[in-house]
């Protein structure tokens, strides 16, 4: 008899359905219950409840495959076989290897393998990547805000220390080595284990090693805030101009970009640049809020296509903005970076510089399991304003140009060749 497949189980598989083009399957119909009569116990021939039992078993296994239908299948058939071949298998697997399985990495691993056949964005997060993953994109989460690395020597060296944090406030600082926390030593624990270390108590004491001398703080994690957008102005040929970076289009960047932007102007600028060198995108709409501050309504920004089915996005921005535009890319500039690079390009006349972006013209969400991991699918493409498909293709600049040697070897503003350019162009 196969052993009966638990709620938890249910639902991996079910997201594994969802995976090759299954739906949530329909709410079971409310049915009247029935009456039930009293009736004699009756006493069966041997031959009929031989009958019985046969009765009872096709009836069973006809009632099984019902169930298994109203879970798995919603749109029709040929969906169903797929399934109930897998689950058959699965069910095999279980009742029949010789060792121990953990049931959960046996359909995580499944569902991994059924992304890795579909395109490149569409991937699988286990839970300590998601979790990463949903930091970067949130653009907030609750900790003492330090970015960590392992040296050479196995240290714990703090590479970034956020503003405004509790790392901050505490005097942590860049180049920092972390030599206890709450008393242990992790002067040779991997990064992921100091992390879950601290992350036990909401306290933390911290002894740290700087210019060789040893120094003690305590720091107590709470909201961080992660900066995703930095600004600054350039007086050039007379004339100022505006320089906004985005690192990734967070949840908390267009709120970050529109204070700065409104700072900026105050400041007098003339024109702007728009930074998204290595940018490799994020939230949609924080693109598309960003792009808003620049046009009016009247201007589509990107459309959509699904199923042979293309829906044509506008502007939500109330009025122009009337400065020149420079735009800085790369090829690692991607995503919501090309559909805001596009759309300004296109709709305002912005100058892109730099290198042939990524070309990533698709669109993915994000499936949660019940686990803490989570997948990504691709469920659409998305065309420029003017309708054009840039996936593996890219956006070409209006001037094409490399970061020189000179900023490889010595990486200062007045050695990037790229930013340099923008600002004689918009200063002409």
């Amino acid at each position: 008899m196969p052993k009966k497949v638990d709620q938890a189980t249910t639902e991996k598989l079910n997201k594994l359905a969802k995976v090759i083009g299954t739906e949530e399957s329909p709410k079971p119909e409310n049915k009247k219950p029935t009456k039930t009569k009293k009736i004699r116990p009756k006493v069966f021939k041997t031959t009929e409840v031989v009958g019985l039992m046969i009765i009872t078993v096709v009836v069973s296994l006809t009632l099984g495959g019902l169930f298994t239908y109203k879970i798995f299948n919603n749109r029709g058939e040929l969906v169903e076989t797929e399934l109930q071949d897998f689950i058959k298998n699965y069910q095999y697997i279980l009742d029949n290897y010789n060792g121990d399985i953990n049931k959960e990495e046996l359909l995580d691993a499944a569902l991994e393998g059924m992304l890795t056949k579909l395109d490149k964005n569409s991937t699988f997060l286990d839970s300590n990547a998601a979790k990463n993953f949903n930091i970067s994109l949130e653009g907030s989460y609750e900790g003492i805000g330090i970015e960590i690395y392992n040296d050479e020597s196995g240290n714990i060296v703090i590479n970034r220390v956020f503003k405004d944090s509790p790392a901050n406030k505490a005097g942590l600082k860049a180049d920092d080595i972390i030599i206890k926390a709450d008393g242990k030593d992790v002067s040779k624990m991997k990064t992921s284990e100091f992390v879950e270390l601290i992350n036990k108590n909401t306290k933390i004491s911290l002894e740290y090693i700087r210019e060789g001398k040893e120094y003690k703080t305590s720091v107590t994690k709470s909201n961080v805030n992660l900066q995703s957008v930095q600004s600054k102005t350039y007086t050039y040929n007379s004339q100022k101009v505006g320089y906004i970076r985005i690192d990734i289009f967070a949840g908390n960047t267009y709120e970050q970009f529109k204070k700065k932007f409104e700072t900026l102007k105050k400041e007098g600028i003339n024109s702007l640049i728009i930074d998204l060198r290595g940018n490799s995108g994020g939230y949609l709409l924080t693109a598309e809020n960003i792009i808003s501050l620049f046009l009016d309504s009247s201007h589509p920004i990107y459309q959509i296509q699904k199923q042979g089915v293309t829906t044509k996005y506008y502007s939500k921005g109330k009025k122009d903005q009337k400065l020149k535009i420079a735009i800085l890319v790369n090829g690692s500039s991607a995503s919501a970076s090309e559909i805001l690079t596009s759309a300004l390009m296109e709709q305002d006349g912005a100058i892109v510089i730099g290198e042939k972006t990524y070309g990533k013209g698709t669109v993915q969400e994000l499936q949660d399991l019940t686990n803490g991991d989570k997948y990504k699918l691709t469920t659409k493409n998305w065309l420029t304003s003017k309708g054009n498909w840039i996936d593996q293709k890219g956006i070409e600049p209006n001037i094409k140009i490399e970061l020189s040697d000179k900023y490889v070897k010595n990486p200062t503003e007045e050695n990037d060749n790229q930013l340099q350019t923008a600002l004689k162009e918009l200063t002409k």
